[in-house]
């Protein structure tokens, strides 16, 4: 059995006080590693290591920076399948679209942020006859970054990439769910050569490891991806500190179907923006509001699209939905959906465990799940489910929809379709979402900011956006 260990100061690592906590493959149910329990003394140390290594890379040029994070894009790349079989084991989610999507984009995001740096410019302003004025972006040290499960690899590097680009040291705590894929990134690392200290990695449990970086004093900023909660409570510690905080937080989005949309393109997409990740995507567009004249449709065939997708062994090529996450999680769902039949919702496909055989037999599967007769402002409608679980609804007018999709506490992304490129404009300005996707989803640039509104978050990743956020500014007035 494979015991994980912390990344801290360049080397691989046992845990300050050698005690671990098991691992879990949602497929089988089975205990398959052990990673660190690890506590306050391990992010010392780690803190430690980070502070001793800052000033040498702060000043390293962006030129030697790019080097060195694009061994490590090679690195990835190259193992790509082993990374994708120890995402989708750890993870539940078909090993495909780990192959397809996770690691490709934790590439992707080295290679972005490692190009980006080397194209930041400070700004400059000429008081006439009297001074000179510019602003310096300089990195701000020690920073902390904290990421989800649900894709594991792919936002850990989304956080880690741009504060290693701009020059930051960092001290990162990946989900205890799914450790793997960040333990094998930290032999990567040791492999491209980063510097010791650049990159810490502490494995271990947000009560212990993360309250530990977000509460030390020498870690500068926070940088937090998952729930709403968690958020709060990493705000309340923080922002006494004044330190920067990006929270991006849950989701219940929208997906708005106009009577006028290309419809195979919207069936397909939506069972995809639906289910992908079991669901398990902050970005899934988990209540569904169709245009009345087009909802009778709809339901028949987004019921039949649904009902064909195959649950199986994340293994399997041909599996399209996997298993959910952990045990806890897999008896949350299920309590969404008996809570929907109890608002009164009708259940038109799934809302059962799904029962695999041989090495699945054990594992956390559950039913692609389409409920409709709900309310809009009932539980079911308002709370994040996180899981394979939609909500279907008909409705009659612009102003009607949009005042289904604002009711929510939260304001993370959201989807129109229409052929109406006057209604795509008019009906997206006045979403409360971080992003609105039309005619698609989840198509991401990342030149432009991500992060949601209202309870979803504060702050902004992606783009420029990032590389600002782990800097701090510094104005410098030459008089002539």
């Amino acid at each position: 059995m494979t015991k994980i260990e912390n990344y801290i100061g360049g080397e691989l690592v046992a845990p300050v006080l050698g005690r671990y906590l098991d691992n879990f493959e949602p497929a089988t149910g089975e205990v398959y590693s052990q990673l660190p329990d690890s506590d306050e003394r391990d992010v010392e140390r780690a803190v430690e290591a980070a502070k001793a290594a800052f000033p040498a890379w702060s000043m390293t040029p962006a030129e030697e920076r790019f080097a060195i994070l694009m061994r490590l894009v090679a690195l990835i790349e190259r193992d790509l399948d082993a990374l994708a079989l120890a995402e989708s084991t750890d993870n539940g989610k078909p090993v495909s679209l780990a192959r397809s999507l996770d690691i490709p984009r934790a590439a992707s995001n080295f290679r972005f942020y490692a190009t980006a740096a080397m194209h930041t410019g400070n700004e400059s302003h000429d008081t006439t006859g009297v001074a000179i004025n510019y602003t310096l972006r300089q990195p701000l040290g020690v920073v902390g970054c904290i990421s989800p499960w649900n894709l594991p690899l792919y936002l850990f590097t989304w956080k880690i990439a741009p504060a290693i680009a701009a020059g930051c040291t960092v001290v990162a705590k990946p989900s205890e769910v799914t450790p793997m894929t960040a333990y094998l990134l930290s032999k990567l690392c040791i492999e491209a050569g980063l510097p010791a200290g650049v990159l810490n990695i502490v494995q271990g449990t947000g009560p212990k490891v993360g309250s530990a970086i977000v509460s030390h004093k020498d870690v500068k900023a926070i940088s937090f991806t998952g729930g709403t909660k968690t958020g709060e409570e990493i705000a309340r510690v923080a922002a006494p500190m004044f330190k920067k905080l990006s929270l991006e937080l849950g989701g219940k989005n929208p997906n708005i179907i106009f009577a006028d949309c290309n419809y195979e393109e919207m069936l397909v997409t939506t069972v995809r923006s639906s289910f992908s990740n079991q669901g398990e995507i902050c970005l899934c567009g988990s209540r569904i509001f169709v245009e009345r004249p087009l909802y009778d449709r709809f339901k028949e065939d987004f019921v039949v699209r649904v009902s064909a997708l195959r649950i199986g062994d994340p293994r399997d090529a041909s599996t399209n939905v996997g298993a959910i996450v952990s045990e806890p999680h897999f008896e949350k769902i299920m309590s969404y959906i008996v809570l929907a039949r109890q608002e009164g919702g009708q259940i038109l496909a799934g809302g059962k465990q799904a029962l695999l055989e041989d090495r699945c037999a054990n594992g956390w599967f559950i039913e692609p799940t389409i409920i409709e007769g709900l309310l809009h402002d009932c539980r079911t409608n308002q709370e994040e489910i996180f899981g394979p679980v939609v909500t279907i609804m008909p409705f009659d007018t612009e102003e009607e929809v949009l005042s289904y999709a604002n009711s929510v506490r939260y304001g993370l992304s959201a989807t129109v379709w229409t052929e109406n490129l006057s209604r795509a404009h008019r009906v997206s300005s006045q979403l409360e979402a971080g992003i609105v996707w039309v005619n698609c989803w989840l198509l991401r640039d990342l030149r432009t900011p991500f992060g949601g509104v209202k309870d979803s978050g504060v702050g902004r990743e992606g783009g420029f956006e990032a590389l600002r956020f782990f800097t701090e500014e510094k104005n410098v007035c030459i008089k002539i």
